[in-house]
């Protein structure tokens, strides 16, 4: 089982979340973050393990883009993989997505892409497969 971490969300009781990015992106309920996870871990066969996922401001954001990726300003979706496994064989960990609601217009997007990444997958490297599964995800993921 995926086990997902979800961390910046201020939900309440009923799963729904009061925080809204300018673009009108909202944190979907904490089961609909889980499903995306697991539909998008899924895609690469990969049915055990844990990830985290965490809402941060513009600020936050731009620090970690800046540190990480020598690009001091905002963006939707930062991933840093571990891929490694937990101590004595443990639960393998995947890594953390971290997602700006300030800079995406779609949550549920940005945390697909953002454990694709976390997958090894990248949209600027490869020759567009990234974002078609990411399409395609999605697109099953409304249905």
């Amino acid at each position: 089982m995926i086990e997902v971490e979800i961390l910046g969300a201020e939900l309440d009781s009923a799963g729904a979340d009061g925080r809204r990015g300018a673009h009108g992106a909202r944190v979907p309920p904490e089961q609909e973050v889980r499903r995306l996870c697991a539909l998008a871990t899924g895609s690469a066969g990969i049915a055990d393990g844990h990830l985290a996922i965490e809402f941060v401001d513009a600020r936050r954001i731009a620090e970690l883009n800046g540190r990480y990726r020598s690009k001091p300003q905002p963006t939707d979706v930062l991933s840093f993989p571990v891929d490694g496994t937990g101590p004595a064989g443990g639960e393998r960990e995947l890594g953390d997505v971290v997602i700006c609601l300030e800079h995406t217009r779609d949550a549920s997007e940005a945390i697909v892409h953002g454990v694709l990444h976390l997958l090894g997958m990248d949209h600027e490297t490869d020759d567009g497969e990234m974002l078609a599964l990411q399409r395609e995800l999605l697109l099953r993921s409304s249905t």
